[in-house]
C-alpha cells in the first residue's frame, strides 16, 4: 500500500475507535465485540509501528502509555478550581436556596441541576483545537501536577473531539474514577498474589493518576465524567457561554446544555442528573439518589446543586474557594459493626502512647477498614469496651475510622495499658491532669525518633519532600542507625543512601540535593521542625516575631514566655523544658553548624500602620493561604494569633470558619472577609 494509503486507513481506524469508544462508555451500547475492538486497534498499532511519521497526538493507541516519567511537573490553571461549600441536612439546602433568592433580589427559586458527587479525583483537561494538551490535578486550586501521560490511558476521555466547531482553546473539568468492579477485581487478584491490595477506590484512583510509568495507570482501567467547563477561549478572546455553541449554533446558556454539549463533544456525563426546583424537589432526587447508591458501579458521597443559568451564576459570583451558586449535599457518616479482635499502643512523637483498635475487616464509608482510633483511656471506660465485643465503626470522609458503641458485648478481656513503653521498654507516666501516658525514653525510643523525624521534615517544616515515611523507618532502623537526631539528616551523603534498600544513585543525588535547599529556610518553620509539645505553626510563627532570633527564645523565662500571643503557661513550660535540655541544645547547634540559616526579623515598629493590632486567620482563602496571609498582616506591624480574645483586634473569617467565628461574633469582635483584608492590605500598601 502507498504512504497515502496507510495514511487514509489509519485515519479510518482511529475514527472507528473513537466511535466504538462513544457506543462503549457514553451510551453503554457496544457494537462489536471486544475481540473485534482488538482486531482494529492492533491493526493500527501495526501501521503506526511500520510508519512513525504517522502516529497522530490523539492517535488511540497513546493510551497504553509511555515510559516512567522522572517527576509530575506543576501547571498553572487559567481559571482556579474552587471547592464547595458543604450542606449536611435538608435545613442547609433550604437556607443556600433562600441565601440564592435574596442575592438575587427575588422570590422566585432558581432552577438548580442536580447530580451525585462522585468519589474520586478532580482534574482539568485543556484542548487546543480539538486535540488533548494537557491534564492537570485540581492540586490546591491554584495549580496542580500536569499528568497528561496517565490522563491519556483513559479511554473514556477523548483524545480528539468529535466535531470541528469548537473554541481555540477549551478546559473541560472532571472526576475521575475507579469503577468498583475493577477495585473490587484487583483486590481480588492482589490478595491471591499475595500483594497490598488498594485502600479504596478513590485512594485507588489518587495513586493511579500519581504513577510516573503511565502503563501503570493503563492497567487500572480507570473513568471520566464531565460535569463543567472551565477557560473557554476563541478568536475574540475569553468568552464563557456565548463561545461555547450547541450543535445547532444556538449557545449554550445554562449547565445542562453545557452538559449535554460535553456529551455530543465525546465525553461521558453522568445520566442520573436532573433539574429541580426548590427544596422539596432537592430533597426527592436526594431521598432517590441515596436509595440507588448502593447499587451504582462507582463511589459517591452526596449530592451537588448547581444554579442551572450561567447568567445566574455569573451574578451571584464566587466567596473565597467556593462559588455562591453551588452546594455539596454530603451524606451522612457511614456506621458499620464489626468484632474488636484486639488492642495495639502506638507511640507518638512526644511519648503518648494511643490505644488502635484492630477489628475485622469491614467496608465502611468507601474504605476498608481494620483499624480505628480509641483516643485513650478515658475513652475506654466511657464506651465501656472489651477484647472480642461487637462494635459499630463510623467513618465519614476522610475522618480516621472510630469506635462509637458497642452492640453486643463479647465477654472478653479488659483493654489492659503497658506499664512501660510496647518500643523501647521505657518506663512510662502520666502526668496530672492529663489523660494521655507517654512513654520517658525520649529520642532513645525509634518511635518517637521516627515520629520526630517525620515532622521535622514534613512540607510545613523544613520540606525535605524526598525524605519520606518509609526511608526515615529504614534509616533508624538500619544496624547500626543511620538517623539518631535530625541533625543526622544533614550529614547524609550520596554513597550512604544509594546503598540502601530501593535506592540507586540517582535518587541518593535528589535527595541529598533537597536536604541542602531546606538549609534556606526561615525562623517559624525551624522552631515548628523542632517538634516542641504543643508548638504549632501559629505559636512557632508568633515566637519568631515576638523574639525575632532563636537566641533569645531559647533564653526567654516563663514569664517572658507567656507575653507571646498564644503561648501560655502549660506551652511555656513545654518551651522551657525544651531549651533547659542539653541534647536538645545539642542538637540546635549541631543543626545551624551544617548550615541552615534563615532571614532576620525586623520586629514592628510603632509607626508601622498596624502596629498594636492583633489578627486571627480562620478558614479557607482563596488569593493566598493563611501563612501567606498572616506575614502580609505581619509587614504591616500587626500581630497574627491563632485564638480569639478580648484583645483580637479583627478576625479575618474565609469558608469553613468555625468556633473562631462564632468567639469573635460574642465577644463583638469584628470579622473581615478576604475581599475586606486585601482592601486594607492595597490601602497600607500602597
Amino acid at each position: 500500500m502507498s504512504s497515502a494509503d496507510l495514511e487514509k486507513e489509519a485515519d479510518q481506524l482511529r475514527t472507528k475507535i473513537q466511535s466504538h469508544n462513544q457506543r462503549y462508555y457514553q451510551q453503554d451500547a457496544p457494537s462489536i465485540t471486544d475481540a473485534e475492538y482488538d482486531l482494529i486497534m492492533r491493526r493500527l498499532q501495526e501501521i503506526e509501528a511500520q510508519n512513525p511519521s504517522l502516529v497522530t497526538s490523539d492517535s488511540p493507541t497513546r493510551r497504553v502509555g509511555a515510559s516512567p516519567a522522572g517527576e509530575f511537573k506543576q501547571i498553572d490553571h487559567r481559571m482556579p478550581m474552587l471547592s464547595l461549600d458543604n450542606a449536611f441536612d435538608d435545613n442547609e439546602v433550604s437556607a443556600f436556596i433562600d441565601r440564592l433568592c435574596s442575592r438575587l433580589k427575588t422570590e422566585e427559586k432558581p432552577e438548580l441541576v442536580a447530580e451525585p458527587k462522585l468519589d474520586g479525583i478532580a482534574v482539568s483537561l485543556m484542548y487546543r483545537k480539538g486535540v488533548l494538551e494537557y491534564a492537570v490535578t485540581r492540586g490546591d486550586g491554584r495549580s496542580g501536577e500536569d499528568i497528561t501521560a496517565n490522563v491519556r490511558t483513559i479511554s473514556s476521555i477523548p483524545l480528539k473531539l468529535k466535531v470541528a466547531n469548537v473554541p481555540e482553546l477549551l478546559e473541560v473539568r472532571g472526576e475521575i474514577f475507579m469503577p468498583l468492579l475493577v477495585f473490587e477485581a484487583y483486590n481480588k487478584k492482589a490478595l491471591k498474589d499475595g500483594t497490598n491490595p488498594l485502600v479504596n477506590p478513590r485512594n485507588a484512583a489518587a495513586g493511579s493518576l500519581r504513577q510516573l510509568d503511565s502503563t501503570v495507570t493503563a492497567e487500572r482501567s480507570l473513568m471520566m465524567m464531565a460535569y463543567s467547563l472551565g477557560f473557554v477561549e476563541s478568536g475574540s478572546g475569553f468568552l464563557s457561554a456565548d463561545g461555547f455553541l450547541l450543535a445547532e449554533g444556538s449557545p449554550a446558556d445554562t449547565h445542562w446544555k453545557v452538559l449535554q454539549r460535553l456529551g455530543e463533544l465525546g465525553f461521558v456525563i453522568n445520566p442520573l442528573m436532573q433539574c429541580v426546583t426548590g427544596p422539596d424537589e432537592c430533597k426527592s432526587y436526594y431521598q432517590d439518589i441515596a436509595t440507588k447508591r448502593e447499587f451504582l458501579e462507582y463511589d459517591i458521597d452526596g449530592i451537588v446543586y448547581k444554579v442551572n443559568s450561567l447568567e445566574l451564576q455569573e451574578k451571584l459570583g464566587f466567596v473565597s474557594r467556593a462559588p455562591r451558586w453551588a452546594i455539596a449535599r454530603k451524606f451522612p457518616a457511614q456506621e458499620k459493626s464489626t468484632k474488636l479482635l484486639n488492642v495495639d499502643f502506638q507511640v507518638g512523637r512526644t511519648g503518648a502512647i494511643t490505644p488502635v483498635a484492630r477489628l475485622e475487616s469491614i467496608f465502611v464509608g468507601g474504605v476498608t477498614v481494620s483499624n480505628a482510633t480509641l483516643h485513650n483511656r478515658d475513652e475506654i471506660d466511657r464506651l465501656g469496651v472489651k477484647i472480642g465485643d461487637e462494635v459499630i465503626v463510623r467513618r465519614a470522609g476522610d475522618v480516621i475510622p472510630k469506635i462509637v458503641s458497642v452492640s453486643k458485648p463479647g465477654g472478653g478481656a479488659e483493654i489492659e495499658f503497658p506499664a512501660r513503653c510496647p518500643v523501647c521498654d521505657s518506663e512510662v507516666e502520666q502526668i496530672e491532669g492529663e489523660v494521655v501516658i507517654r512513654c520517658t525514653g525520649g529520642l532513645v525510643c525509634s518511635a518517637q525518633r521516627i515520629e520526630a523525624l517525620r515532622h521535622f521534615v514534613s512540607r510545613k517544616a523544613m520540606d525535605i519532600d524526598r525524605l519520606g515515611n518509609k526511608l526515615i523507618e529504614q534509616m533508624v532502623l538500619e544496624d547500626p542507625p543511620i538517623l539518631h537526631s535530625p541533625a543526622d539528616i544533614y550529614h547524609l551523603d550520596i554513597s550512604a543512601v544509594a546503598n540502601l534498600e530501593r535506592m540507586a544513585d540517582k535518587s541518593a543525588s535528589n535527595l541529598v540535593r533537597a536536604i541542602e535547599a531546606s538549609k534556606e529556610t526561615i525562623l517559624p518553620r525551624f522552631i515548628y521542625a523542632l517538634g516542641i509539645r504543643e508548638v504549632g505553626e501559629v505559636t512557632a510563627l508568633a515566637l519568631a516575631n515576638h523574639f525575632g532570633n532563636l537566641q533569645d527564645c531559647q533564653k526567654a523565662s516563663l514569664d517572658e514566655l507567656v507575653q507571646v500571643p498564644d503561648v501560655g503557661p502549660i506551652v511555656a513550660g513545654h518551651l522551657r523544658g525544651f531549651f533547659d535540655n542539653e541534647d536538645n541544645l545539642a542538637v540546635i547547634d549541631e543543626l545551624l553548624a551544617s548550615g541552615i540559616n534563615w532571614p532576620s526579623i525586623e520586629k514592628p515598629s510603632t509607626n508601622m500602620p498596624l502596629f498594636g493590632n492583633t489578627y486571627v486567620l480562620t478558614g479557607s482563602l482563596e488569593s493566598f493561604t493563611r501563612d501567606e496571609a498572616g506575614r502580609q498582616i505581619q509587614a504591616l506591624g500587626a500581630k497574627v494569633s491563632g485564638s480569639v480574645s478580648a484583645k483580637t483586634s479583627a478576625l479575618v473569617a474565609g469558608p469553613g470558619a468555625g468556633s473562631k467565628l462564632t468567639k469573635a461574633e460574642k465577644l463583638g469582635i469584628p470579622v473581615l472577609s478576604e475581599q475586606d483584608l486585601l482592601n486594607l492590605l492595597e490601602t497600607y500598601s500602597a
